[in-house]
């Protein structure tokens, strides 16, 4: 669900007064994109990312993977361009003008394409990561091969790069929740609707690439929320639901969302969807 949980798609010619793109921002940085920390830190933790790593993220998002990989002493350098409006935030976390400053003053911010990240009076890249899972969409990792092939040049040879995914549909609770998205898309038929991820998706993507693969591992990655109305926005913000809001409209696909979230409502009014995320490794050649 991108950097990010998924692929963030824009809405369709004709709907975008339905969507307020900066809240939409908001909620994704300040409710969704901690789901994915667990996943961060364990593909950190296995290639070891520390003061001599010099880390592309490409989709970065609203930057949390940055900031936890710089926090680790890395520099930093985030490309993004799907959404302007995430890119602001993360230049907000990650700007020397922010609250803390330690180990962020080097990050570099960009939009647009991994080939903007080039930068001949530097070294080479050591990492290059895509967290945005795909695996969910139709039509997902389309386009992510390309943009691959334009980031690895930067990096050093036998460098890792990192590509994430959802985990398959019996490990995700939330596969239960992403089902409204194809019942009410269904009828547009088109890139941007819900799809089971499958189990070679990622390695489909590193062999059009042209990359090697080198390991791959399944984080735990629980989605959990404060209340009904959080997990909405919260899921939302993912884009996953955009083409179901372009097939009807938003108060529809709020009102099956908001039911098709009941049943991991706790007691105590939270909401908790466990879920399981795979991530490859793979190395420029």
């Amino acid at each position: 669900m991108t950097p990010t949980l998924v692929r963030q798609h824009l809405p369709h010619a004709g709907s975008a007064a339905r969507v307020d793109l900066c809240a939409r921002a908001r909620d994704w940085s300040e409710i969704q994109e901690r789901m994915l920390v667990p996943l961060y830190e364990a593909v950190y933790e296995r290639v070891e990312v520390g003061p001599g790593t010099r880390l592309l993220g490409l989709g970065c998002g609203s930057g949390l993977a940055l900031l936890m990989a710089a926090s680790r002493g890395a520099a930093v350098t985030g490309v993004e361009s799907a959404s302007p409006d995430r890119l602001t935030l993360a230049r907000q976390r990650l700007t020397p003008e922010a609250w803390d400053t330690r180990a962020r003053a080097g990050a570099r911010l960009l939009e647009g394409s991994p080939g903007d990240a080039a930068d001949p009076e530097a070294p080479a890249y050591t990492l290059v990561t895509a967290f945005e899972p795909i695996g969910c969409l139709a039509g997902d990792s389309e386009g992510l091969g390309g943009t691959l092939a334009a980031a690895t040049p930067l990096a050093e040879r036998g460098a890792p790069v990192v590509l994430a995914g959802w985990g398959p549909p019996e490990r995700c609770a939330t596969t239960s929740v992403l089902r409204v998205a194809t019942k009410l898309a269904d009828p547009l038929r088109s890139t941007g609707s819900w799809r089971p991820a499958l189990r070679d998706d990622l390695e489909e993507v590193a062999q059009r690439a042209g990359l090697r693969p080198d390991g791959s591992g399944r984080v735990a990655c629980p989605f959990g929320y404060a209340d009904v109305d959080s997990a909405v926005r919260g899921l939302l913000s993912t884009g996953l639901f955009d083409a179901a809001i372009n097939a009807t409209d938003q108060v529809q696909v709020d009102k099956e969302l908001t039911e098709a979230l009941h049943p991991h409502q706790r007691r105590d009014g939270t909401v908790w969807m466990p879920n399981v995320f795979r991530y490859l490794i793979a190395r420029v050649p």
